[in-house]
């Protein structure tokens, strides 16, 4: 078991330097990486001199989102409870399709997302299951939809397809996620066939220009827009759609957390109003990755849309996890969920997603004072700061990315070049904040003295 010991000794060094090395990699680390190309060679290697190959080449290359000045693409980091519990999880080598195969995994699963949905203030009897991000939550979640919706003119589409099915429509906003889109375009419904509804300036449906809506359809809202952090008027659509025939689905990615705050749940009120909602748990939760979670009101259309059987599988009254996701043989995505929520409880968890959000408007109120623009109103975790011109601030994107203390990405808002900074990491303190401040002023007054 030697493997063991090196590796518990290479983590807890890469884990010590994470918040002290660059945000980004070097360039040299970069490149260092094309040493991994070569043939497969013919005999077997050490496990120990594999492990020294990742570390060595590969340590160096990699991106320090377990640090806490990592502000790119809504990544939060691994909560050390989490992370042990996905070491463990790998340890037990569990495949997590049936109960069977594993009593544990399926047990925390189901504890896991019980948990979530009281966090989240939805219905107790919800259809839930753990899949790999959110992309696949809103795949499932608008396959079960279309259950739903053409089982209720007779058609059967598990079995029958899509072909000379009735149609539905598909209403988005137009700053629908591109994973909605993704979603869409794999379950058949297309992703330029959809309706798009103006949106105000926070990215925010305008639900008075949502048509009347006949015949079968399917809207799509957000809790967290991913550049402002806006929440859809989700109470008002659902009471505009008001039909069987209508389904209500919400991407919330990161933003369905704000649930769990005393703080900021009321960006969330009348979400429980819809039919289902996808998050991810790699975000807000701070999980390892691949983490994603899906919950459907009415439980009976999300086993009819994932169902499958065969003779040699297993039928009783359990919940058997491969019966709600589109995966069969799987990782045990529900233990590290199980673990960060054991571990930081309703208070720490609050409290996480709070600072956060402090965190968020200290970078917004910084960069005011420093004479520079907020696109957005810093109701979340999101911030959008231009320095001028587009040239401008994508200059002071690239310097302070090369730097890096810390790494913040670029966007464009509404037709304005922006450089978003989402504050998501469990690890991230003021000290954080501050030093990440210094370096994106320095290098914005840099560039516009020149």
């Amino acid at each position: 078991m030697h493997f063991i010991d090196e590796f518990a000794r290479r983590a807890k060094h890469y884990l010590a330097q994470a918040n002290s090395d660059p945000v980004y990699p070097k360039a040299s680390s970069i490149n260092d990486i094309k040493k991994f190309d070569a043939p497969l060679q013919e005999n077997t290697i050490d496990s120990l001199e594999v492990l020294a190959l990742l570390d060595d080449i590969g340590s160096p290359a990699t991106v320090k989102t377990t640090g806490g000045r990592y502000y790119g693409f809504v990544n939060g980091g691994c909560l050390p409870a989490a992370m042990a519990a996905k070491l463990m999880a790998t340890v037990w080598d569990q495949n997590a399709a049936l109960t069977i195969m594993s009593p544990i995994a399926s047990k925390l699963e189901d504890i896991a997302g019980k948990w979530m949905l009281e966090i989240f203030g939805l219905p107790p009897d919800c259809g839930f299951g753990f899949v790999t991000g959110d992309t696949m939550a809103n795949f499932t979640a608008l396959a079960a939809a279309r259950h739903h919706l053409l089982k209720n003119e007779g058609w059967d589409v598990e079995a029958n397809g899509l072909f000379n099915s009735p149609e539905v429509t598909v209403i988005v906003g137009e700053e629908v996620h591109v994973s909605v889109l993704k979603a869409l375009s794999m379950l058949g419904f297309g992703r330029d066939r959809v309706v798009r509804i103006p949106v105000d300036k926070e990215g925010r449906i305008i639900a008075d220009k949502i048509p009347e809506i006949k015949g079968r359809a399917i809207i799509c809202v957000q809790a967290g827009n991913v550049n402002t952090g806006s929440f859809d008027p989700v109470a008002e659509i659902c009471n505009k759609a008001g039909s069987n025939n209508v389904w209500v689905h919400v991407d919330g990615a990161f933003g369905l957390w704000a649930a769990a705050s005393p703080q900021k749940k009321y960006l969330a009120q009348g979400f429980e109003l819809a039919d289902s909602w996808a998050t991810d748990a790699h975000k807000w939760l701070n999980v390892p990755y691949d983490s994603g979670v899906v919950f459907v009101r009415k439980k009976e259309a999300l086993f009819a849309a994932m169902s499958a059987t065969a003779a040699y599988l297993p039928t009783n009254a359990l919940r058997e996890p491969f019966n709600y996701v589109p995966e069969m043989s799987r990782s045990a995505r529900g233990i590290p969920v199980w673990a960060a929520l054991k571990s930081l409880g309703t208070k720490g968890l609050a409290e996480m997603i709070e600072n956060n959000c402090v965190y968020a408007l200290q970078f917004a109120k910084a960069l005011t004072a420093a004479g520079y623009i907020i696109l957005n109103e810093v109701a979340l975790n999101q911030v959008l700061v231009s320095f001028g011109n587009a040239s401008i601030t994508n200059q002071v994107i690239k310097n302070v990315q090369e730097e890096g203390v810390c790494w913040c990405g670029g966007t464009i808002w509404q037709g304005c070049t922006a450089m978003r900074i989402s504050v998501s990491s469990w690890i991230t303190s003021e000290a954080d904040v501050q030093r990440s401040l210094e370096s994106i002023i320095k290098h914005a007054k840099n560039i516009l003295h020149d």
